[in-house]
């Protein structure tokens, strides 16, 4: 049996964060992980933000094992034939701090829990947890794993053991489990030539390019994504579960459904697929959150359901790292205290709603289901696309149509009523001012 201060169960970036805040602070840590290293079991489909680490690892930059920085961001509207992208990219964000990056989960993964490591943290992997311990009291004094008397005892228990965390479920805090908040997410990693992918997306050094799409989902609630690495390509989908348990095609039918799109196919053609992978993804936001502690253990990252799914906003990463500092820093001044209740864990609640990690949730938590609704899904992207096309068609020797008959016919055509628009609309702007 293992006795510990602070007991982190999972060593993805939230318990790696966790693990290294409660260890600079003096305790004891043990950061548990059920893979064979950091990282052996993700899938990952989108950027690293790794503002987050400025006041954790000083000139992260430096020594994090990136691909590309990010410097071309791009909207994709599609529907089966049509494209409508809205493209941007600045040389600012090709220079340090930078602003967001691709990277192999596994290697990231493993180079934050060195950092939890090089802190104190004792790294135990090939480990699963299975249960949690509790005292007299009924509080949660630690964990039982897989392993031959694999009970680890911990003042405070860090629950950061991802989507669908089995720990929060077991402690009675999740009551938002629909699976209309959870989404499958399937991913191809495809390698290409670095230079075959400069040329094609436009780029140099090692600049990188970020897609997100919508439309492309054959009417399922989603969305798809395409980014580069140095000499790979991911390309994607997120799936609203429901819906597509509902429907008869398969997640790889709808990614080479994707892959096929005339928008798509170009930037991918003669690429060799290295990788297929899928993965659950908690994209409910706010409204899907569990309570985040109780006593003995608080809960953070994708175990909290901390996904900001909010449209043009797809993070995760530095959400995660995000609550796990704050996790960490709560259980220090917990012991502290000598206060492992709940109450003496609240330091954790009030320090991420005050800085971005809930205040950004809270603050859109009504988008997801926005992003998710039928007319964005399915309506919208059609519209939009029918609009331009019209707009950009030459038409002579006929008078060209004026904006407004365009827009109109359109919206008939569609059978949206304006007021519907002009109701999504507000709340777009509700939710995101």
């Amino acid at each position: 049996m293992i006795e510990t201060d602070v007991l982190v169960v999972g060593a993805g970036p939230a318990g790696s964060a966790a693990a290294i805040a409660a260890a600079r602070a003096g305790l004891s840590v043990t950061l548990v992980e059920r893979g064979p290293f950091p990282g052996a079991k993700n899938m990952y489909g989108g950027v690293i933000y790794g503002r987050v680490l400025d006041g954790i690892i000083p000139r992260w930059w430096e020594e994090a094992p990136i691909q590309r920085w990010v410097t071309r961001r791009a909207t994709m509207i599609t529907t089966p034939t049509q494209a409508l992208t809205v493209d941007f990219r600045t040389d600012s964000w090709g220079a340090p701090p930078y602003n967001g990056a691709t990277a192999y989960r596994p290697d990231f993964d493993q180079w934050l829990a060195s950092k939890a490591t090089d802190a104190g943290a004792q790294l135990i992997c090939s480990t699963t947890v299975v249960g949690l311990l509790r005292n007299a009291a009924g509080q949660v004094c630690g964990v039982r794993t897989d392993r031959d008397d694999g009970e680890v005892r911990a003042e405070v228990v860090i629950a950061c053991d991802g989507v669908n965390s089995l720990l929060a479920k077991e402690a009675g805090l999740y009551t938002h489990t629909e699976a209309e908040h959870f989404t499958l997410g399937v991913k191809e990693t495809i390698s290409l030539p670095k230079e075959v992918i400069d040329e094609r997306f436009g780029l140099r050094g090692i600049e990188g390019a970020d897609y997100e799409i919508i439309g492309c989902t054959d009417g399922i609630p989603g969305g798809g994504f395409l980014y580069t690495n140095l000499d790979t390509v991911a390309v994607g989908l997120v799936l609203q579960l429901p819906a597509l348990a509902a429907q008869s095609k398969r997640p790889e039918q709808l990614l080479a459904q994707l892959k096929a799109h005339p928008a798509v196919a170009p930037l991918i053609d003669g690429g060799e697929v290295k990788e297929y992978s899928a993965h659950l993804i908690p994209e409910g936001g706010f409204k899907m959150m569990p309570e985040l502690i109780c006593d003995g253990m608080v809960v953070a990252g994708d175990a909290a359901a901390m996904c900001l799914a909010a449209g043009i906003w797809l993070e995760g990463v530095n959400f995660a790292i995000g609550s796990g500092m704050a996790a960490g820093r709560a259980a220090a001044e917990a012991l502290r205290l000598g206060d492992t209740t709940a109450s003496g864990l609240a330091g954790y609640r009030r320090r991420i709603e005050s800085d971005f990690v809930l205040s950004d949730h809270r603050k859109l938590a009504d988008v997801a289901d926005l992003i998710m609704s039928p007319r964005v899904q399915r309506s919208y992207p059609q519209l939009a696309a029918n609009v331009l096309e019209r707009i950009f068609t030459v038409t002579n020797p006929t008078p060209k149509p004026g904006f407004n008959r365009i827009i109109r016919d359109e919206l008939a055509s569609s059978g949206l009523k304006l007021r519907e628009v002009m109701r999504d609309a507000w709340a777009g702007l509700k939710g995101y001012g």
